[in-house]
């Protein structure tokens, strides 16, 4: 299956994250919502890859987003999926309404001023996330348990 999808990053502890050619980022402990695409070869299995970077068993960092789940403080949580549509920047867009951005990260193959998002609080974040998902004319589903 392919689509688009939304990482729920938990970062327990304030930390300043390398971002490959990015640099350097400080980032605050709290929530982090990353949004990607899955239509590749593989499809939603790139969350499965998302989630080996995650628990340390892959050491590669290929995205941005790599990089913060690559962290030893962080938990990948949950995913939020609309399966079948291409809403990738939609969805990051609609976010940046809403949470606060962090801005250009995950975001160098298209015109988003980012791809990644903070909130303090999951329950908040979530939130934001469906309604960025719904509001691209599509029901998500939400995975748990990486």
């Amino acid at each position: 299956m392919k689509g688009t999808y939304t990482l729920l990053v938990s970062l327990a502890a304030p930390a300043d994250i390398e971002f490959g050619a990015k640099g350097p980022r400080a980032l605050d402990s709290g929530w982090y919502a990353y949004t990607g695409s899955a239509f590749g070869q593989g499809g939603f299995s790139r969350i499965d890859r998302h989630a080996r970077v995650a628990s340390g068993e892959n050491g590669a960092r290929h995205w941005h987003v790599d990089y913060l789940l690559g962290h030893p403080e962080t938990d990948l949580a949950a995913d939020v999926r609309t399966e079948a549509s291409d809403v990738e920047c939609a969805v990051a867009d609609r976010l940046a309404e809403e949470i606060e951005p962090v801005p250009g990260i995950g975001a160098s193959d298209c015109d988003c001023g980012t791809h990644l998002h903070f909130a303090p609080e999951r329950d908040s974040l979530e939130a934001a996330v469906r309604r960025a998902h719904e509001s691209a004319g599509n029901s998500p589903s939400v995975e748990t348990g990486h």
